[in-house]
Parts: C-alpha cells; structure tokens; sequence
C-alpha cells in the first residue's frame, strides 16, 4: 500500500510537470525574444549616451527619466544593463560555440578511433576536469590584456570537456549499429564511417550542448568581469555592474545592484528553459528522468 501510494504521489507530480510544461516553454521563449528585442533596440530607440558622466544625477532612483536609476557617476542604469547583456550574450554564444566545436572534434575521435587513443583523450579530459573551471580561467584570462576575446577564449578552453564526453559517449552506442557495421563492412574506411554517419548523428546532442552552454558562459564572464580580470572597468558588463554598486547597495542604493543581477538570472533561466524543452523532445525516453 505504500508503494502504491509513494508511486500515485509521483505519477501526480509527474503529470503536473508536463501540464504546466507548455506555460514554461512559451515564457522562456517570450523571455528569450524580449532579451534580443531589448540588445538589439533600447540603444538605437533610447537617445542616450550609456557612457555620459552626469555627477548632479549620480545615483537616483527609478523614474520615468531614468528607469533603471543611475549609477555613482550619473550613468543611466538601463542603457548600462542592456549594453553588458550584450557583451555576456557575445561572449555567451562565441565561447558556446567554440567550445562545442572543440569537444565535438574531440568526443568524435576518440570514440570512432577507441583503443589507445580513446584512452589517451579520456585522461586529458579527466586531468583538465579536475582543475576548478573558474581557477584555470583566470590563469588564461591573465596572460591577456583584458577584453571581450580573452574572456571568450577562456571560456572555451574550460568548457570543452563536458560536450566531448556527450560525444564520445554518443559515438560508442553508434558505433554498434547495424547500418555502421554494415558500412564497415562494405570497406568504409574509419574517417569516412565517422564523416558520413557518426558525425551527422551527434550534431543534435552537439547542439543542444551549445544551447546549455550559453547561460554557463554568461555567467562565467560575469564572474570574471566581478573579479576585475574579464573586460576593462570602463566597459559596461553586468558583472563589472554588480562589482562598482557594492558600496552603493551598503549605502542603501538597491537598485545598482538589483538590474544588472536581474539581467544576469532572467536571460540565463529562459534559455536553460527553452534548451530544457529541447532536451526533452530529442531525447523522449529520458522525459521522466528530466522531471525529477
């Protein structure tokens, strides 16, 4: 009788999930759709300078004339927000990119290869998995001059490991097919097996990898950014925002810190969401895994 009530009781919770499901999926994309909306027109529409130093206005609340507030040296908040998300996205979905580029090319030999080789890549993930991700990008991130490409570079050489074990993995349950034996053993050779067949199988799992891997970068950069090594303190950047309102929000200034925190938390859970939703239709046999 318990199990059966203990089973009931997710079954219910279950079922709940997957009827507000639809309400998520929409508001992550509504969301989504409003941060490109705002990246790509609140710069052109609002005439505003987000560099202009105004000390008479330093620090006022939200109003009409500024509803984001101003920050310590007069600087509107909103323009200041969008122009940093611009950069997080930037850097977001390069380093997404560039890292799954890495990891796929990666993944994809050492499993259509396997032996020695296989062996070989899996310890060199293994090694650079055991080094905290924030710890080895600093150490890449200082060996530049601050900017928007080192802070992608770092990103992409720390990020890497996860989407290669994705394709490995992928790679070694693929390699057991029928259609791939077959074309084994028709005389295919290894890299034709692996371009022709292999390959076009993970994009999908590759894909959403870079998906999942732009709200990591965000935030990876917004804290780099916070710890002054990410982009130079004159370039707007949420975490360089969060950073310089630290006095501020001791002094009772709340919203310095509010917006740009907010801008960081409601671009990233929409696009996990949505990547979310994806995972769920590419892989349908891991749904009651993924609801847990």
């Amino acid at each position: 009788m318990a199990d059966a009530a203990v089973e009931g009781t997710w079954r219910s919770y279950g079922t709940s999930r997957r009827s507000t499901r639809p309400v998520r999926v929409r508001t992550s994309a509504a969301l989504v759709a409003l941060t490109v909306l705002a990246v790509l027109l609140v710069p052109p529409l609002v005439q505003l300078d987000q560099q202009a130093v105004d000390l008479a206005a330093k620090l006022r609340p939200p109003s009409w004339a500024h509803p984001f507030g101003t920050d310590d040296v007069g600087r509107d908040l909103l323009l200041r927000c969008v122009y940093g998300l611009r950069v997080s996205l930037l850097v977001g979905v390069a380093a997404a990119l560039s890292a799954t580029v890495i990891g796929t090319a990666v993944g994809a030999t050492a499993g259509a290869l396997g032996g020695w080789v296989d062996r070989g890549v899996m310890r060199l993930v293994d090694t650079f998995s055991s080094v905290p991700h924030l710890l080895l990008g600093i150490f890449i991130v200082a060996m530049f001059r601050p900017g928007v490409w080192p802070v992608v570079v770092s990103v992409a050489l720390t990020h890497w490991l996860s989407t290669a074990r994705i394709v490995r993995a992928e790679v070694l349950s693929l390699r057991s097919r029928p259609y791939i034996e077959a074309a084994v053993s028709g005389g295919a050779s290894r890299w034709r097996v692996a371009v022709r067949h292999l390959l076009p199988a993970v994009l999908p799992q590759a894909a959403l990898a870079a998906v999942l891997m732009v709200p990591h970068a965000m935030w990876h950069e917004s804290a780099l950014s916070f710890l002054g090594l990410g982009l130079p303190t004159h370039t707007a950047s949420l975490g360089t925002l969060i950073q310089s309102a630290r006095g501020s929000l001791l002094a009772g200034q709340w919203w310095p810190t509010l917006f740009p925190g907010l801008f960081i938390i409601v671009p990233t859970l929409a696009i996990a969401g949505l990547a979310g939703a994806w995972r769920e239709r590419i892989n349908p046999r891991r749904r009651s895994e993924l609801m847990l």
